[in-house]
């Protein structure tokens, strides 16, 4: 990809935890670059620091030390106000549990976060139905997530995280609840948005799969960054990852 500049700028970052009496550093000092519109997969084994990393990109928890810049912007420095407004327009977020309202059909889910953005509701409407169209939904507008199957309420998910149209997802083990088949297609979804609307994907997961449609992959362990590779430098196969 061309140099497009990064939205996402990690400079240093510790993250310390109490457990008990005991301190736990999660992560060591990590310096991290992500390009606009890249499509990137953080991965590492369970206990690598990846989901607190994650956690820190997405304004969600503080570092220790460090600093996260979004779009060059210090978002440890943001009050509550601010830092709600940025997670609200800058930043869409998918998970593994699907997290959505379970009193709320398809269409009050994805239409919420524009509700909460300032949108009145006849547009919100409109563009709601564009948006669940779009991921394969529109007939299914009405339904609430119990009358969905795991794959469509991810969806639905989807759908959501792109309501006020986010520079970045950021999704937390987006295929860890779903079948093979449907976590391909829950991919290859986030792919092609990422491609037709220039967003930047933020993944952490331990999908291989996600590997087959990453521009870049974040290796954690430990608590620091073990390596960053391009996608040219990935050799994959079935069920084995390896590296040039």
């Amino acid at each position: 990809m061309a140099d497009v500049g990064n939205i996402v700028r990690v400079s240093g970052v510790t993250k310390n935890f109490k457990l008990g009496k005991v301190e736990v550093q999660a992560l060591k000092g990590v310096d991290l670059e992500i390009p606009t519109g890249y499509y990137i997969s953080i991965m590492g084994p369970s206990g690598s620091g990846k989901s607190t990393l994650f956690n820190m990109i997405g304004g969600l928890d503080k570092p220790t030390t460090g600093k996260v810049f979004i779009d060059e912007v210090d978002i440890a420095q943001l009050d509550a106000y601010e830092l709600a407004w940025l997670r609200c327009r800058k930043i869409g977020y998918i998970f593994q549990t699907f997290n959505i309202i379970q009193v709320m059909t398809a269409l009050e889910n994805v239409t919420l976060p524009m509700i909460f953005g300032g949108m009145n509701n006849d547009e919100a409407v409109e563009k709601g139905m564009q948006l669940l169209d779009l991921v394969g939904l529109g007939e299914r507008f009405s339904h609430k997530p119990f009358e969905l199957s795991g794959g469509q309420q991810q969806r639905v998910a989807i759908a959501r995280a792109l309501a006020n149209d986010p520079a970045i997802i950021l999704a937390d083990e987006p295929t860890g609840n779903l079948d093979l088949k449907t976590g391909e297609e829950i991919i290859t979804l986030l792919k092609s948005l990422s491609k037709e609307r220039k967003v930047t994907v933020i993944s952490a997961t331990h999908d291989i799969k996600m590997l087959n449609v990453s521009d870049q992959v974040v290796w954690i362990r430990d608590g620091r960054i073990d390596k960053i590779e391009n996608r040219d430098e990935l050799k994959i196969s079935v069920g084995v990852v390896a590296t040039r």
